[in-house]
């Protein structure tokens, strides 16, 4: 959603930089065993607090390109305590949500409600915090229970959720001017995982589609009406993706499987 793929942290220069690239590019090419030794020796080389969580958030994708929860979590909860020390609760907030995002992939589902839920909650503590990210936190919520609903096969949680989050959209509509191309991303999942593919892919046509995860979701439900060469062409737009980030990280491996 938007914000989790966003650049957190500041850019930094030099070997550090360096390495994180190199290993970034190993993990597009699914060599996530040597893009994790560029990623130890950016950690280990990071002259700030900032610049060593930067490194382990990217160590923390490096797992998810393996759909690998655990490692993940285990990453991203370094970068939430350095957020935490300087006290961001917005980005302690993204950092959550970026692990569940990961993990409800991984089909973890439990493990995802968990870092959903702690995002929501941290998030709300912002001090002075503006409307607007009340209700995009409360959205966010709604959203995360509703997908973790669909993927739990039950279709009337779901809705109910994705009704929430429709009110929340609707109640903001500065809130909404960023975040309404998420419902049609999430209206679009919930069909896909509760057995009804030519909604989830009328729906999530009309979410972004420059989005790698939105391109795999849209193979799938592809797939399930028989339309196999819409399907391939979904998923080789997902496969050309460069980026280093959750989306990425699911489609990628996902799409190139698919193709292979």
């Amino acid at each position: 959603m938007a914000g989790l793929t966003a650049t957190l942290f500041a850019q930094t220069r030099g070997p550090q930089s360096e390495d994180i690239r190199k290993g970034s590019a190993l993990d597009l090419e699914g060599k996530g065993a040597e893009a994790r030794q560029y990623f130890a020796k950016a950690i280990d080389a990071a002259s700030t607090p900032q610049a060593k969580a930067q490194a382990q958030r990217a160590m923390a994708m490096s797992y998810a390109f393996e759909n690998d929860c655990a490692n993940t979590v285990k990453y991203e909860q370094m970068v939430f305590d350095y957020w935490k020390s300087v006290g961001d609760f917005y980005q302690q907030g993204e950092m959550a949500n970026e692990a569940a995002r990961v993990c409800i992939e991984a089909g973890d589902l439990n493990t995802a409600e968990h870092w959903y839920k702690l995002g929501h909650d941290v998030g709300l503590k912002q001090t002075d915090i503006p409307p607007e990210r009340v209700s995009l936190w409360n959205f966010r919520w709604e959203h995360a229970q509703a997908r973790l609903a669909a993927r739990r096969g039950n279709r009337a949680e779901a809705q109910k959720h994705v009704a929430a989050a429709k009110a929340i959209l609707d109640k903001d509509p500065k809130m909404a001017e960023a975040q309404a191309i998420f419902y049609p991303y999430l209206t679009g999942y919930v069909a896909l995982y509760t057995g009804d593919p030519k909604t989830a892919a009328d729906d999530l046509a009309k979410a972004n589609q420059n989005d790698p995860f939105i391109q795999c979701l849209m193979g799938q439900a592809y797939e399930k009406l028989g339309e196999k060469e819409k399907a391939m062409e979904c998923y080789r737009k997902a496969a050309a993706t460069t980026a280093h980030n959750p989306p990425a990280a699911y489609a990628r491996p996902f799409a190139t499987k698919k193709l292979s």
